[in-house]
């Protein structure tokens, strides 16, 4: 167990002082094991965390991010959190002014993030396979970036279904109505 988790903070060192010493502007600690974002990694990246433009966080065990994450990486145009156990975001996610892409796939949202809206630059919402069944169309529409939102498998409410489309100008994703979310 030990060993594990040797191997696990080891690789989570490597990943990052690859980041540091490339001078990169990518940081990849997917599958890492990671329950929160280490808070080492703050002092460690705090001279580039203004280079750096696109974080992976996918398929670990998060089941939040702080508001000093979203305010110390505020220049951020991709954040990759799929895969987690993430149900919120803090009101601090508006400080990511140009973000461009966001993906929440495979998480547990049972609201949909509204946050999001107030992103100018937000591009690309994934939120897939989440348990959302309402989200703010009217705000959506009014998102000057927007392309695409991806809902697929989220027990989407027949309103949203309804109402959405004749709103909005980017592309809506959805599941067919009798599409289910497959078991965990």
């Amino acid at each position: 167990m030990l060993r594990k988790m040797g191997e696990a903070v080891a690789r989570v060192a490597r990943k990052v002082n690859e980041t540091v010493e490339s001078g990169s502007d990518t940081l990849d600690l997917a599958d890492c094991k990671l329950v929160s974002f280490p808070i080492c990694i703050y002092k460690v990246l705090r001279n580039v965390s203004d280079q750096i433009h696109l974080i992976t966080l996918a398929n670990n065990e998060l089941k939040s991010l702080t508001s000093k994450f979203m305010t110390t990486f505020n220049q951020l145009r991709e954040l990759r959190l799929e895969g987690n156990y993430l149900y919120r975001l803090p009101n601090e996610v508006s400080s990511l002014q140009h973000l461009r892409a966001i993906d929440l796939s495979r998480n547990q949202f049972q609201d949909f993030p509204e946050q999001l809206t107030t992103l100018p630059a937000l591009e690309n919402i994934n939120l897939e396979e989440n348990e959302i069944v309402d989200v703010p169309v009217e705000r959506l529409a009014a998102m000057p970036a927007l392309r695409v939102i991806n809902l697929r498998l989220n027990p989407l409410s027949a309103e949203v279904r309804v109402i959405a489309p004749p709103l909005i100008k980017f592309e809506m994703l959805m599941s067919p109505e009798d599409t289910q979310a497959p078991p965990p």
